[in-house]
């Protein structure tokens, strides 16, 4: 553009010095020797400027015979290099398609038009051919060669530590990473496998240090280092937390002012308040994070963060968790376990039961199970929840890559991923049928009637009501083989000074007849069809019955 404008305005001016002068007629006379030559103003500018044309016409030829060697050659040795170009080109696209005889070929051709030590290509395209081919120690060394030239390091060191990585050599492949990491640490492969070797080895400040150089590099974005940040922090405080509480506790909340919502990170947050007697900090950082996101263990590390506590403190404290985030599932489940200790059965069986029709899963129905055994003690009852619990979703836990693990991690054992662990229904066990509808209420309305009563446990100095009846034992049976029943009023043997409660209105039923004739059940240890007997080798606690099942 700058060219066009030059020229239009070297002709423009040109016109109008002709025109200027043809408007000034005038003569020109040159004395020269004996000659004298005169001209018009106008034939003498014309001549003039024939006489500069035709001397840069002439220079023009003669530099145009006198470089017309160098110019020949010129002109095919970029026929030679636009050639070697394209068999380079051809050879690159056979390589990545997975043509080795194609890449071969087009690798000799390319070797034999343009010089190696001009274009580095040349080396990849022999390294990839002699993958394809199967050549590995081949590809090594020219992965090795392009590693010690400045210009091909990050792509030779990228080869090996693939190679590396295929033959199983773990540790040359994080050497190889680690140097690539060192001389460019915006290369995101090098510094993923850097950090995942710093983060197995516990080298958490190098990580955060390469990290943040991946930040400043805009290698991974803002929000995505803060998080890894954060976790990283997580990690080196759980490390901390018995060696150096405070340290910890720096750490951990360092890593909540990045993410928030980072359960583990308050979790030891608080354990190293708790360290230090700071109930009142502990409970802050335990309530901001549940609010945002609850946690089981949250509950469980907030209830009880006091050992002296009572149940009944426990109990206000789970309260307290539930004004916090009402109707969530999480805090009704607090509070039926706080209720359950402090003997308030009622109350954790109310909150058990909205839990189930919120979230039916295995561990509610469980411990509706010792609600029930603490409540009523029936068998019936108690084994109808676990029935419930066999065939309830699973609990969530701490899942990463298809891995369940008790305790949160870092970085993913599996695939080395950081911050892979997410709190979740693991998938993939077996579970019960799959059913549909209102699976707490349907389980609710099926409950069993209760069946037998446990006996009250007396109390001291208590009075004796005047709706209550002595009761005389019954004779003694004669001895059997088969093993009495347990739980029938005939065989039941009472003080004569014991007496039991009959509730209001109700009639005292004569106890059923025995059937000496029946045969005891190899299972249970009694007759079949003696549904009052229970269980004597069943344990009171919900996970043995379940072993039952």
């Amino acid at each position: 553009m700058i060219r066009l404008l030059a020229f239009i305005i070297v002709v423009l001016a040109l016109g109008w010095g002709f025109a200027w002068l043809a408007d000034r007629p005038g003569l020109i006379a040159i004395t020269w020797q004996e000659y004298l030559i005169e001209t018009s103003l106008m034939v003498a500018a014309t001549g003039v400027a024939a006489l500069i044309a035709a001397v840069m016409i002439l220079w023009w030829l003669v530099q145009l015979i006198w470089t017309s060697p160098h110019s020949v050659r010129r002109f095919f040795r970029a026929r030679k290099r636009d050639r070697g170009y394209q068999a380079l080109s051809t050879g690159l696209i056979a390589a990545g398609a997975g043509n080795a005889i194609l890449a071969r070929k087009m690798s000799l051709r390319a070797q034999g038009l343009l010089r190696a030590d001009q274009e580095p290509l040349l080396h990849l395209l022999d390294a990839q051919a002699a993958l394809i081919e199967g050549r590995h120690d081949d590809a090594r060394r020219r992965f090795e060669r392009m590693a010690e030239d400045p210009e091909t390091r990050e792509l030779g060191l990228r080869g090996l530590y693939v190679e590396a990585r295929r033959a199983g050599a773990d540790g040359a492949a994080r050497q190889y990473a680690e140097r690539a990491a060192e001389h460019a640490p915006y290369l995101p492969w090098a510094a993923e496998a850097t950090l995942e070797t710093r983060c197995r080895e516990g080298r958490w400040d190098e990580a955060i240090r390469l990290l943040e150089q991946q930040r400043i590099a805009n290698v991974i974005d803002r929000k995505q280092a803060d998080r890894w940040k954060a976790v990283l922090l997580t990690a080196k405080a759980g490390e901390r937390l018995e060696a150096d509480p405070r340290g910890a506790r720096d750490d951990a909340l360092a890593a909540l002012k990045l993410a928030k919502d980072l359960v583990p990170a308050a979790i030891i947050a608080a354990k190293a308040y708790l360290r230090e007697d700071n109930i009142r900090r502990a409970a802050s950082v335990l309530e901001g994070v549940w609010k945002v996101s609850p946690h089981p263990e949250i509950a469980r590390t907030y209830v009880r963060a006091r050992s002296g506590d009572s149940a009944v403190d426990r109990l206000k404290r789970a309260e307290k968790l539930e004004a916090a985030r009402p109707n969530n599932v999480e805090s009704l489940v607090a509070v039926a376990e706080a209720a359950l200790d402090a003997r308030e059965l009622k109350r954790a069986r109310e909150k058990a039961e909205a839990a189930s029709r919120m979230s039916p899963r295995e561990s509610i129905y469980l411990l509706l199970a010792d609600i029930e055994e603490a409540d009523t003690g029936d068998q019936g009852r108690i084994r109808h929840w676990m029935a419930q619990a066999l065939r309830a979703p699973r609990d969530p836990a701490w899942v990463a890559d298809g891995l369940v693990s008790e305790h949160w991690l870092p970085m993913s054992p599996v695939s080395g991923r950081i911050d892979a662990f997410e709190w979740k229904v693991p998938f993939g066990q077996l579970e019960g049928p799959v059913e549909e509808g209102d699976l707490a209420g349907k389980a609710i309305a099926e409950l069993p009637p209760v069946t037998s009563e446990r006996e009250p446990e007396p109390e001291p100095e208590q009075k004796q009501s005047d709706t209550m009846l002595d009761v005389t034992p019954a004779a003694p049976a004669e001895p059997e083989t088969a093993p009495a029943p347990a739980n029938t009023a005939t065989d039941n043997k009472r003080d004569k000074n014991r007496v039991i409660p009959l509730a209001a209105g109700a009639e005292q039923k004569a106890p059923p007849a025995r059937k000496e004739e029946a045969e005891p059940d190899p299972f249970f240890g009694r007759p079949p069809d003696d549904p009052g007997v229970k269980d004597p080798s069943a344990s009171s606690h919900p996970a043995n019955r379940l072993r039952l099942f």
